[in-house]
């Protein structure tokens, strides 16, 4: 069946437009391989006509009061709200999630826009007062001007707005590049909500990394880069970053260990496997994508978790709400899946169920579990980000430890224990910026921080403390009349 391609334009200054260049790039239906969309090819001078934009909204928008700021980010929330089902159906379209993945980050998202719209009025600092004699001094907590946004392709609306809400809260100008794979769900939220948007607060630039990225890591006048992505793309921004000496904020892969003491119960654990390794195709920089198992329990704990996986039905969301899987994000992603799996295999991993590309069209993986991986093998010390977990015995909680943190990430883990006390020991020895108790990936809640250790990046998503990555401290002092 043929698929209409609609054409997109990008959000610049209050208004959508084509790219200077007049060239477009296609975006793909993953579970297809269709062309659904065509979007503009952005270009340097089009960041440059973003960041004059920005630089004009900023004039007038720099004096709006908290109160003005929350009432925008209260609209934004409406806007998701009263079209949440477009929004949702749009994000499964363009990025294979299954229904029931997506339906739910709409409401997630508003009420993260919400939570902000309250920290917009909340924000605090250090008391006034006289700490030299004949001198007031007080704080001031100032936006940083205009800041950045870069997205990506597995979460590309609600990324934007995990970085939006703190960017506007904070009385920032923000410019969002989403992922090349997935801009139509971020498109179509500014079309919505154009109406209610300053020209020039928010904008959207449509394009490659390079150029379209990289020049507003670049540029002189973007005063903060907030990445979420691969850990090399966050090196290389870091960097680049440094010659204008920008913040960065930074939000990169991980490989969170889920990790089984020998009192879980299998069952439990293999239906915790089933959704936090599987989740979105495995496409999250938090899916437990090493399962570390007590070998008292190990045999059980396998033969429950291959069952559970062997369960997940896999094919295209559009074709049924119920589906539990759908594909990988793109072609070069399948095969980047493929290839960790054929070195594990080469290595004599053994793979217990999965391990191959699924069907003649789109980008399908068939949910895999690995066994027999050597702890440094490829496949468990670097990010796989697909449907594969890997599965490792441990002889004792203290193995565990070591064999959870022996990897160069530090986003998110999980401890499985009936002994809470045991649980809450091992969780404090994980380095890992989230660590789940009897649970894996959910839940993630806007007054809660989120952000990684090691080089799994720097800087919080979510809550208060994110407001401290898009603003600046000012100390002002006042000398009194004598």
């Amino acid at each position: 069946m043929s698929v209409s391609v609609t054409q997109q334009k990008m959000f610049i200054g209050g208004e959508f437009v084509e790219s200077v260049s007049g060239e477009t790039m296609e975006v793909l239906n993953p579970s297809t391989g269709e062309a659904i969309a065509e979007v503009p090819r952005g270009t340097t001078e089009d960041v440059e006509r973003a960041v004059e934009a920005a630089k004009k909204a900023w004039v007038e928008w720099q004096d709006k009061t908290p109160k003005d700021r929350m009432e925008l980010l209260l609209a934004l929330a409406d806007v998701i709200d009263e079209n949440a089902e477009e929004l949702a159906r749009l994000e499964s379209l363009n990025v294979g999630k299954p229904w029931w993945v997506a339906v739910d980050e709409p409401g997630v998202m508003s009420d993260n826009l919400r939570f902000f719209a309250g920290a917009a009025r909340n924000l605090e600092g250090k008391s006034a007062a006289e700490y030299v004699e004949g001198y007031t001094s007080m704080i001031r907590r100032e936006p940083l001007g205009i800041v950045a946004g870069i997205c990506p392709w597995n979460y590309p609306l609600f990324m934007a707005v995990w970085k939006m809400g703190p960017a506007l809260a904070a009385g920032n100008v923000q410019i969002i590049k989403p992922a090349e794979q997935t801009p139509l769900t971020m498109l179509r939220f500014v079309e919505l909500a154009q109406e209610v948007l300053p020209p020039g607060v928010l904008q959207v630039v449509t394009g490659d990394g390079v150029p379209v990225g990289d020049a507003l890591v670049r540029h002189p006048a973007v005063s903060l880069v907030s990445l979420t992505g691969d850990t090399a793309t966050g090196k290389l921004i870091a960097a680049n970053a440094a010659q204008t000496v920008k913040r960065v904020h930074l939000e990169l892969g991980g490989k969170a260990p889920m990790v089984v003491l020998d009192d879980a119960d299998p069952a439990t654990v293999a239906e915790a496997v089933k959704i936090g390794g599987y989740f979105n195709s495995g496409q999250d920089c938090t899916a437990s994508s090493r399962l570390l198992v007590s070998e008292r329990i190990y045999d059980d704990v396998v033969a429950e978790t291959v069952k559970a996986v062997e369960s997940l039905t896999v094919g295209d969301p559009a074709t049924d709400d119920e589906i539990g899987m759908g594909p990988v994000i793109s072609a070069e992603q399948q095969e980047r899946v493929l290839g960790f799996l054929g070195r594990a295999v080469d290595a004599k991993a053994t793979v217990l169920t999965g391990g191959e590309a699924l069907g003649d069209r789109g980008f399908f993986v068939k949910p895999t579990l690995v066994a027999d991986v050597a702890q440094d093998a490829d496949i468990v010390q670097n990010e796989v980000f697909g449907p594969v977990v890997t599965v490792q015995p441990f002889a004792s909680d203290e193995a565990a430890v070591e064999m959870a943190n022996d990897v160069r990430y530090g986003l998110a883990a999980s401890v499985f224990s009936e002994n809470l006390g045991r649980a809450m020991k091992v969780a404090a020895k994980l380095d890992f910026g989230t660590v789940w108790i009897n649970e894996h990936l959910f839940p993630l809640t806007s007054e809660m921080p989120h952000g990684g250790f090691k080089e799994s990046g720097y800087g919080k998503d979510m809550s208060i403390y994110s407001m401290e990555e898009y603003t600046r401290i000012k100390h002002v002092c006042v000398k009194l009349a004598q």
